[in-house]
């Protein structure tokens, strides 16, 4: 059982959130940092599967139809958050709340809405 589920920061979320995550323990990576910048949201979902962590997005429509597309073909993912677009120290609290509340395990496979 993996317990904290670590997060790869799509690239319409700001980078901050990240870092805010990093300061409270969590393994959290970006786009950028990936060296992933423009990459379609399909291969954004692969290369988070790739490396094994659930991805944050604010892209709620394209993500809700990968999770579909995943689910159908019978494949797996470390989990997709969705968050509406708010402050983003709101958006780091909540990802901590998830990430402290739900083991990685727990996440995988779920599509969770922030």
């Amino acid at each position: 059982m993996t317990i904290f589920a670590q997060v790869y920061i799509d690239e319409d979320v700001d980078v901050l959130v990240a870092t805010l995550l990093l300061a409270r323990g969590f393994d959290a990576t970006t786009v950028r940092e990936q060296q992933m910048l423009g990459e379609p949201d399909q291969t954004q979902l692969a290369f988070a599967v790739s490396i094994g962590h659930c991805i944050l997005t604010h892209n709620r429509l394209d993500f809700e139809e990968l999770h579909t597309n995943y689910v159908v073909n019978s494949q797996t993912h470390a989990g997709i958050f969705i968050a509406k677009r708010r402050n983003t120290y709101e958006i780091a609290e909540r990802v901590a709340i998830l990430l402290d509340t739900l083991t990685a395990d727990e996440i995988a496979n779920q599509l969770l809405y922030i």
